[in-house]
């Protein structure tokens, strides 16, 4: 790569590597190196970083495996990082990392990257796994990255620390990370800190997915909120995008270096043809981005442009009455780049250079730049299959202005992408999550009348009733209340599956009978009103994540709330609008505006509710272990929400 430092091999007993004179100790080094890769087995790994560290080096790249992901590591990557003293270093187990900037690979293997140019910028790509690294490093998408780092175990250095260090290079772009796991969550805050100030986009792919196993959880909260559902609240809350994958994560980097972040996420796409647009409507409604209409004068305008035959809409199918006919399609692309769009998206799909001409593709491009030029619009070539997006033309277009995008959906996905950037870059500095620590104890479950005497201090409404011991006791309970009763047995979770619960009792018989049979739980018996007046049923929780602290989950409530799996889910501690956020999210929204001429809900007590059980969350946040509002009923407009069940843990030297 052209490197014009000075390069100094290290051995004990060769006399040349690779036309170089050798070194036989670090000792022996004309002067401090500033950066060193060790290349050499585990044990020797630790006494040469010693001797680096105590000349004074940079820091250090530790290529060897055998530490902590070894049975018998865990103790020598300890002393890995004693011996560094201070002295940076990055692994051990990784490949290293890749300045294709300044030319310098401290790198064991292979790479498909090139050098930049001396004026060039370009992405950084930061990751855990050193052979997905090199796949990156083979990519033909025209992507221009400018740093390579693989972390490894990240027993000094975590992924989040190498990319905050990159935002002091004014060359990067925009920063992807491949992440297996958060190492430190005051790190990432940092992070997200400076790429806001640096103005620097950060993509993540986070693997694991998967949802834990919540067949012993207490909580309907803790079966619902999943592994995955704090990272994606902890990226949300850090304004980071998560990609789907690696192909999805360089399409993304690729469309923020050419045109940064997004307002938001309306797209205004052309193709030629009417199954391309058809992929595009399908694949935007996926990814969640808006495909706007256009306005009646617009459309007009559009409609001037071409055959009367074409039909405009959004997606435009354009057809190709005027292929090849330059003049023509500018004035197409032109009038309907002048949409109400964040980004104005061409399908073109590259015929193969070794059987076909390209010439009138280049017509096409050409129209293209010269109308999103001439309306300074964000331009987006997109193909429908990665292969029609030739490297060379990739690497064309980004010179000229456009984000070559391979692939519909991954084109969608970074879109969306780019609008979630924007929009929490909008919302200014970034609010750190709650600490994740606790108090020490085991956690006590309260009962729901206990539950719900503390949520009734933080304003969250909740039925009348009283706790009784006997039969009696509930039917003058009822008679007190009127109307229809709910006998629950406390003490007992998930009543509707034991059998704990009767529900709508008016008759004295009936109550008494059902007391009867819930004093057999041996807690004693809670009677309450049997509410009624309910539009949409949600449930609130709060579980606590070892890493990232207390999680706010918010979904459709009642007993479907596991089949449903409608949830979105907050770091804590929330605003206002961020709850009015998650609930316009879920699937079942479009209920709280009244549905089929049922009357629309009170979406307002149903926040500030939500709100006081977050405020109760917070002040309690080192002792709260779970909580369970489920369901939080909400009835119509003006006429507030109740809490029909509600259960707390707290640990024990609280409770």
């Amino acid at each position: 790569m052209a490197f014009d430092g000075a390069i100094w091999p290290v051995h004990p007993y060769r006399d040349e590597v690779a036309c170089r004179a050798v070194f036989r100790s670090v000792a022996d080094l004309p002067e401090a190196p500033d950066a060193a890769f060790v290349g050499v087995n585990r044990h020797a790994t630790v006494d040469a970083v010693a001797d680096l560290a105590a000349r004074g080096a940079g820091g250090a790249i530790c290529y060897a495996s055998g530490f902590l992901e070894a049975s018998d590591g865990a103790r020598l990557q300890r002393q890995l990082v004693e011996a560094a003293s201070g002295m940076p270093i990055i692994g051990p187990n990784c490949y290293g990392a890749i300045n294709f900037l300044d030319g310098v690979p401290l790198w064991p293997d292979q790479h498909g990257g090139q050098r930049l140019g001396p004026t060039a910028r370009g992405v950084a790509i930061i990751t855990q796994s050193s052979n997905i690294a090199i796949s990156i490093t083979m990519q033909r998408r025209g992507l221009p990255i400018a740093y390579l780092v693989t972390a490894g175990n990240q027993a000094q250095l975590g992924v989040a620390e190498l990319a905050a260090a990159l935002l002091d290079d004014d060359r990067v772009s925009a920063i992807g990370l491949h992440v297996e796991g958060f190492e430190s969550v005051p790190v990432y805050e940092y992070l997200a800190r400076r790429a806001r100030q640096r103005q620097v986009a950060v993509v993540v792919v986070k693997v694991g997915r998967s949802t834990r196993g919540s067949a012993a959880a207490l909580t309907h909260t803790a079966s619902i909120a999943g592994s995955d559902a704090g990272a994606d609240a902890f990226l949300n809350r850090l304004g980071f995008a998560r990609a789907n994958g690696i192909p999805e994560l360089l399409e993304t980097l690729k469309l923020l270096h050419v045109h940064g972040p997004f307002d938001r996420h309306r797209l205004g796409a052309m193709c030629c043809s009417g199954g391309e647009a058809s992929i595009v409507a399908d694949a935007a409604e996926e990814a969640g981005v808006a495909l706007p209409a256009l306005p009646a004068h617009h459309a007009a305008d559009v409609a001037e442009t071409v055959h009367p035959l074409v039909a405009v809409a959004n997606p435009f199918d354009y057809h190709t009455f005027d292929w090849g006919d330059s003049n023509a399609l500018t004035r197409t692309f032109a009038a309907f780049g002048r949409g109400p769009y964040d980004a104005t998206l061409l399908v073109l799909d590259f015929p193969r250079p070794d059987r076909c001409s390209d010439a009138d593709w280049e017509i096409t491009l050409q129209a293209f730049e010269c109308a999103m030029k001439r309306g300074e619009h964000k331009g987006i070539i997109a193909a429908t299959l990665a292969e029609n997006l030739p490297e060379d033309r990739a690497i064309a277009l980004i010179e000229r202005g456009i984000a070559p995008l391979a692939g519909i959906r991954e084109a969608l996905g970074a879109i969306r992408a780019a609008a979630v950037i924007g929009a929490a870059w909008r919302e200014g500095e970034y609010r750190p999550v709650l600490p994740a620590s606790c108090l020490a104890g085991d956690a006590v479950t309260l009962d729901e009348a206990s539950s719900k005497r503390l949520l009734s201090e933080y304003d969250v409404q909740v039925p009348d009733g009283s706790v009784v011991q006997d039969a009696e006791a509930a039917v003058d309970v009822a008679k007190s209340l009127g109307g229809r009763v709910v006998v629950k047995a406390l003490g007992v979770a998930h009543k509707t599956e034991r059998g704990a619960i009767r529900a709508g009792l008016s008759e004295p018989d009936d109550i008494r009978a059902a007391a009867r049979d819930l004093v057999a739980f041996g807690n004693g018996i809670l009677v309450e009103r049997f509410e009624t007046d309910t539009v949409v049923e949600l449930i609130v929780g709060i579980s606590r994540d070892t890493q990232l602290g207390l999680m706010l989950t918010i979904g459709s409530g009642g007993v479907l709330v596991e089949l449903l799996a409608d949830t979105a889910t907050l770091l804590l501690p929330v605003g206002e609008s961020d709850v009015r956020n998650a609930l316009a999210s879920l699937r079942y929204a479009p209920l709280f505006q009244g549905h089929r001429g049922r009357e629309a809900a009170d979406v307002g007590a149903a926040v500030d509710a939500i709100l006081g059980i977050a405020r109760f969350a917070v002040d309690h946040q080192a002792s709260l272990e779970e909580l369970d509002v489920n369901p939080l009923a909400v009835a119509p407009e003006g006429r507030g929400v109740r809490a029909l069940d509600a259960l707390v843990r707290l640990r024990s030297s609280a409770a």
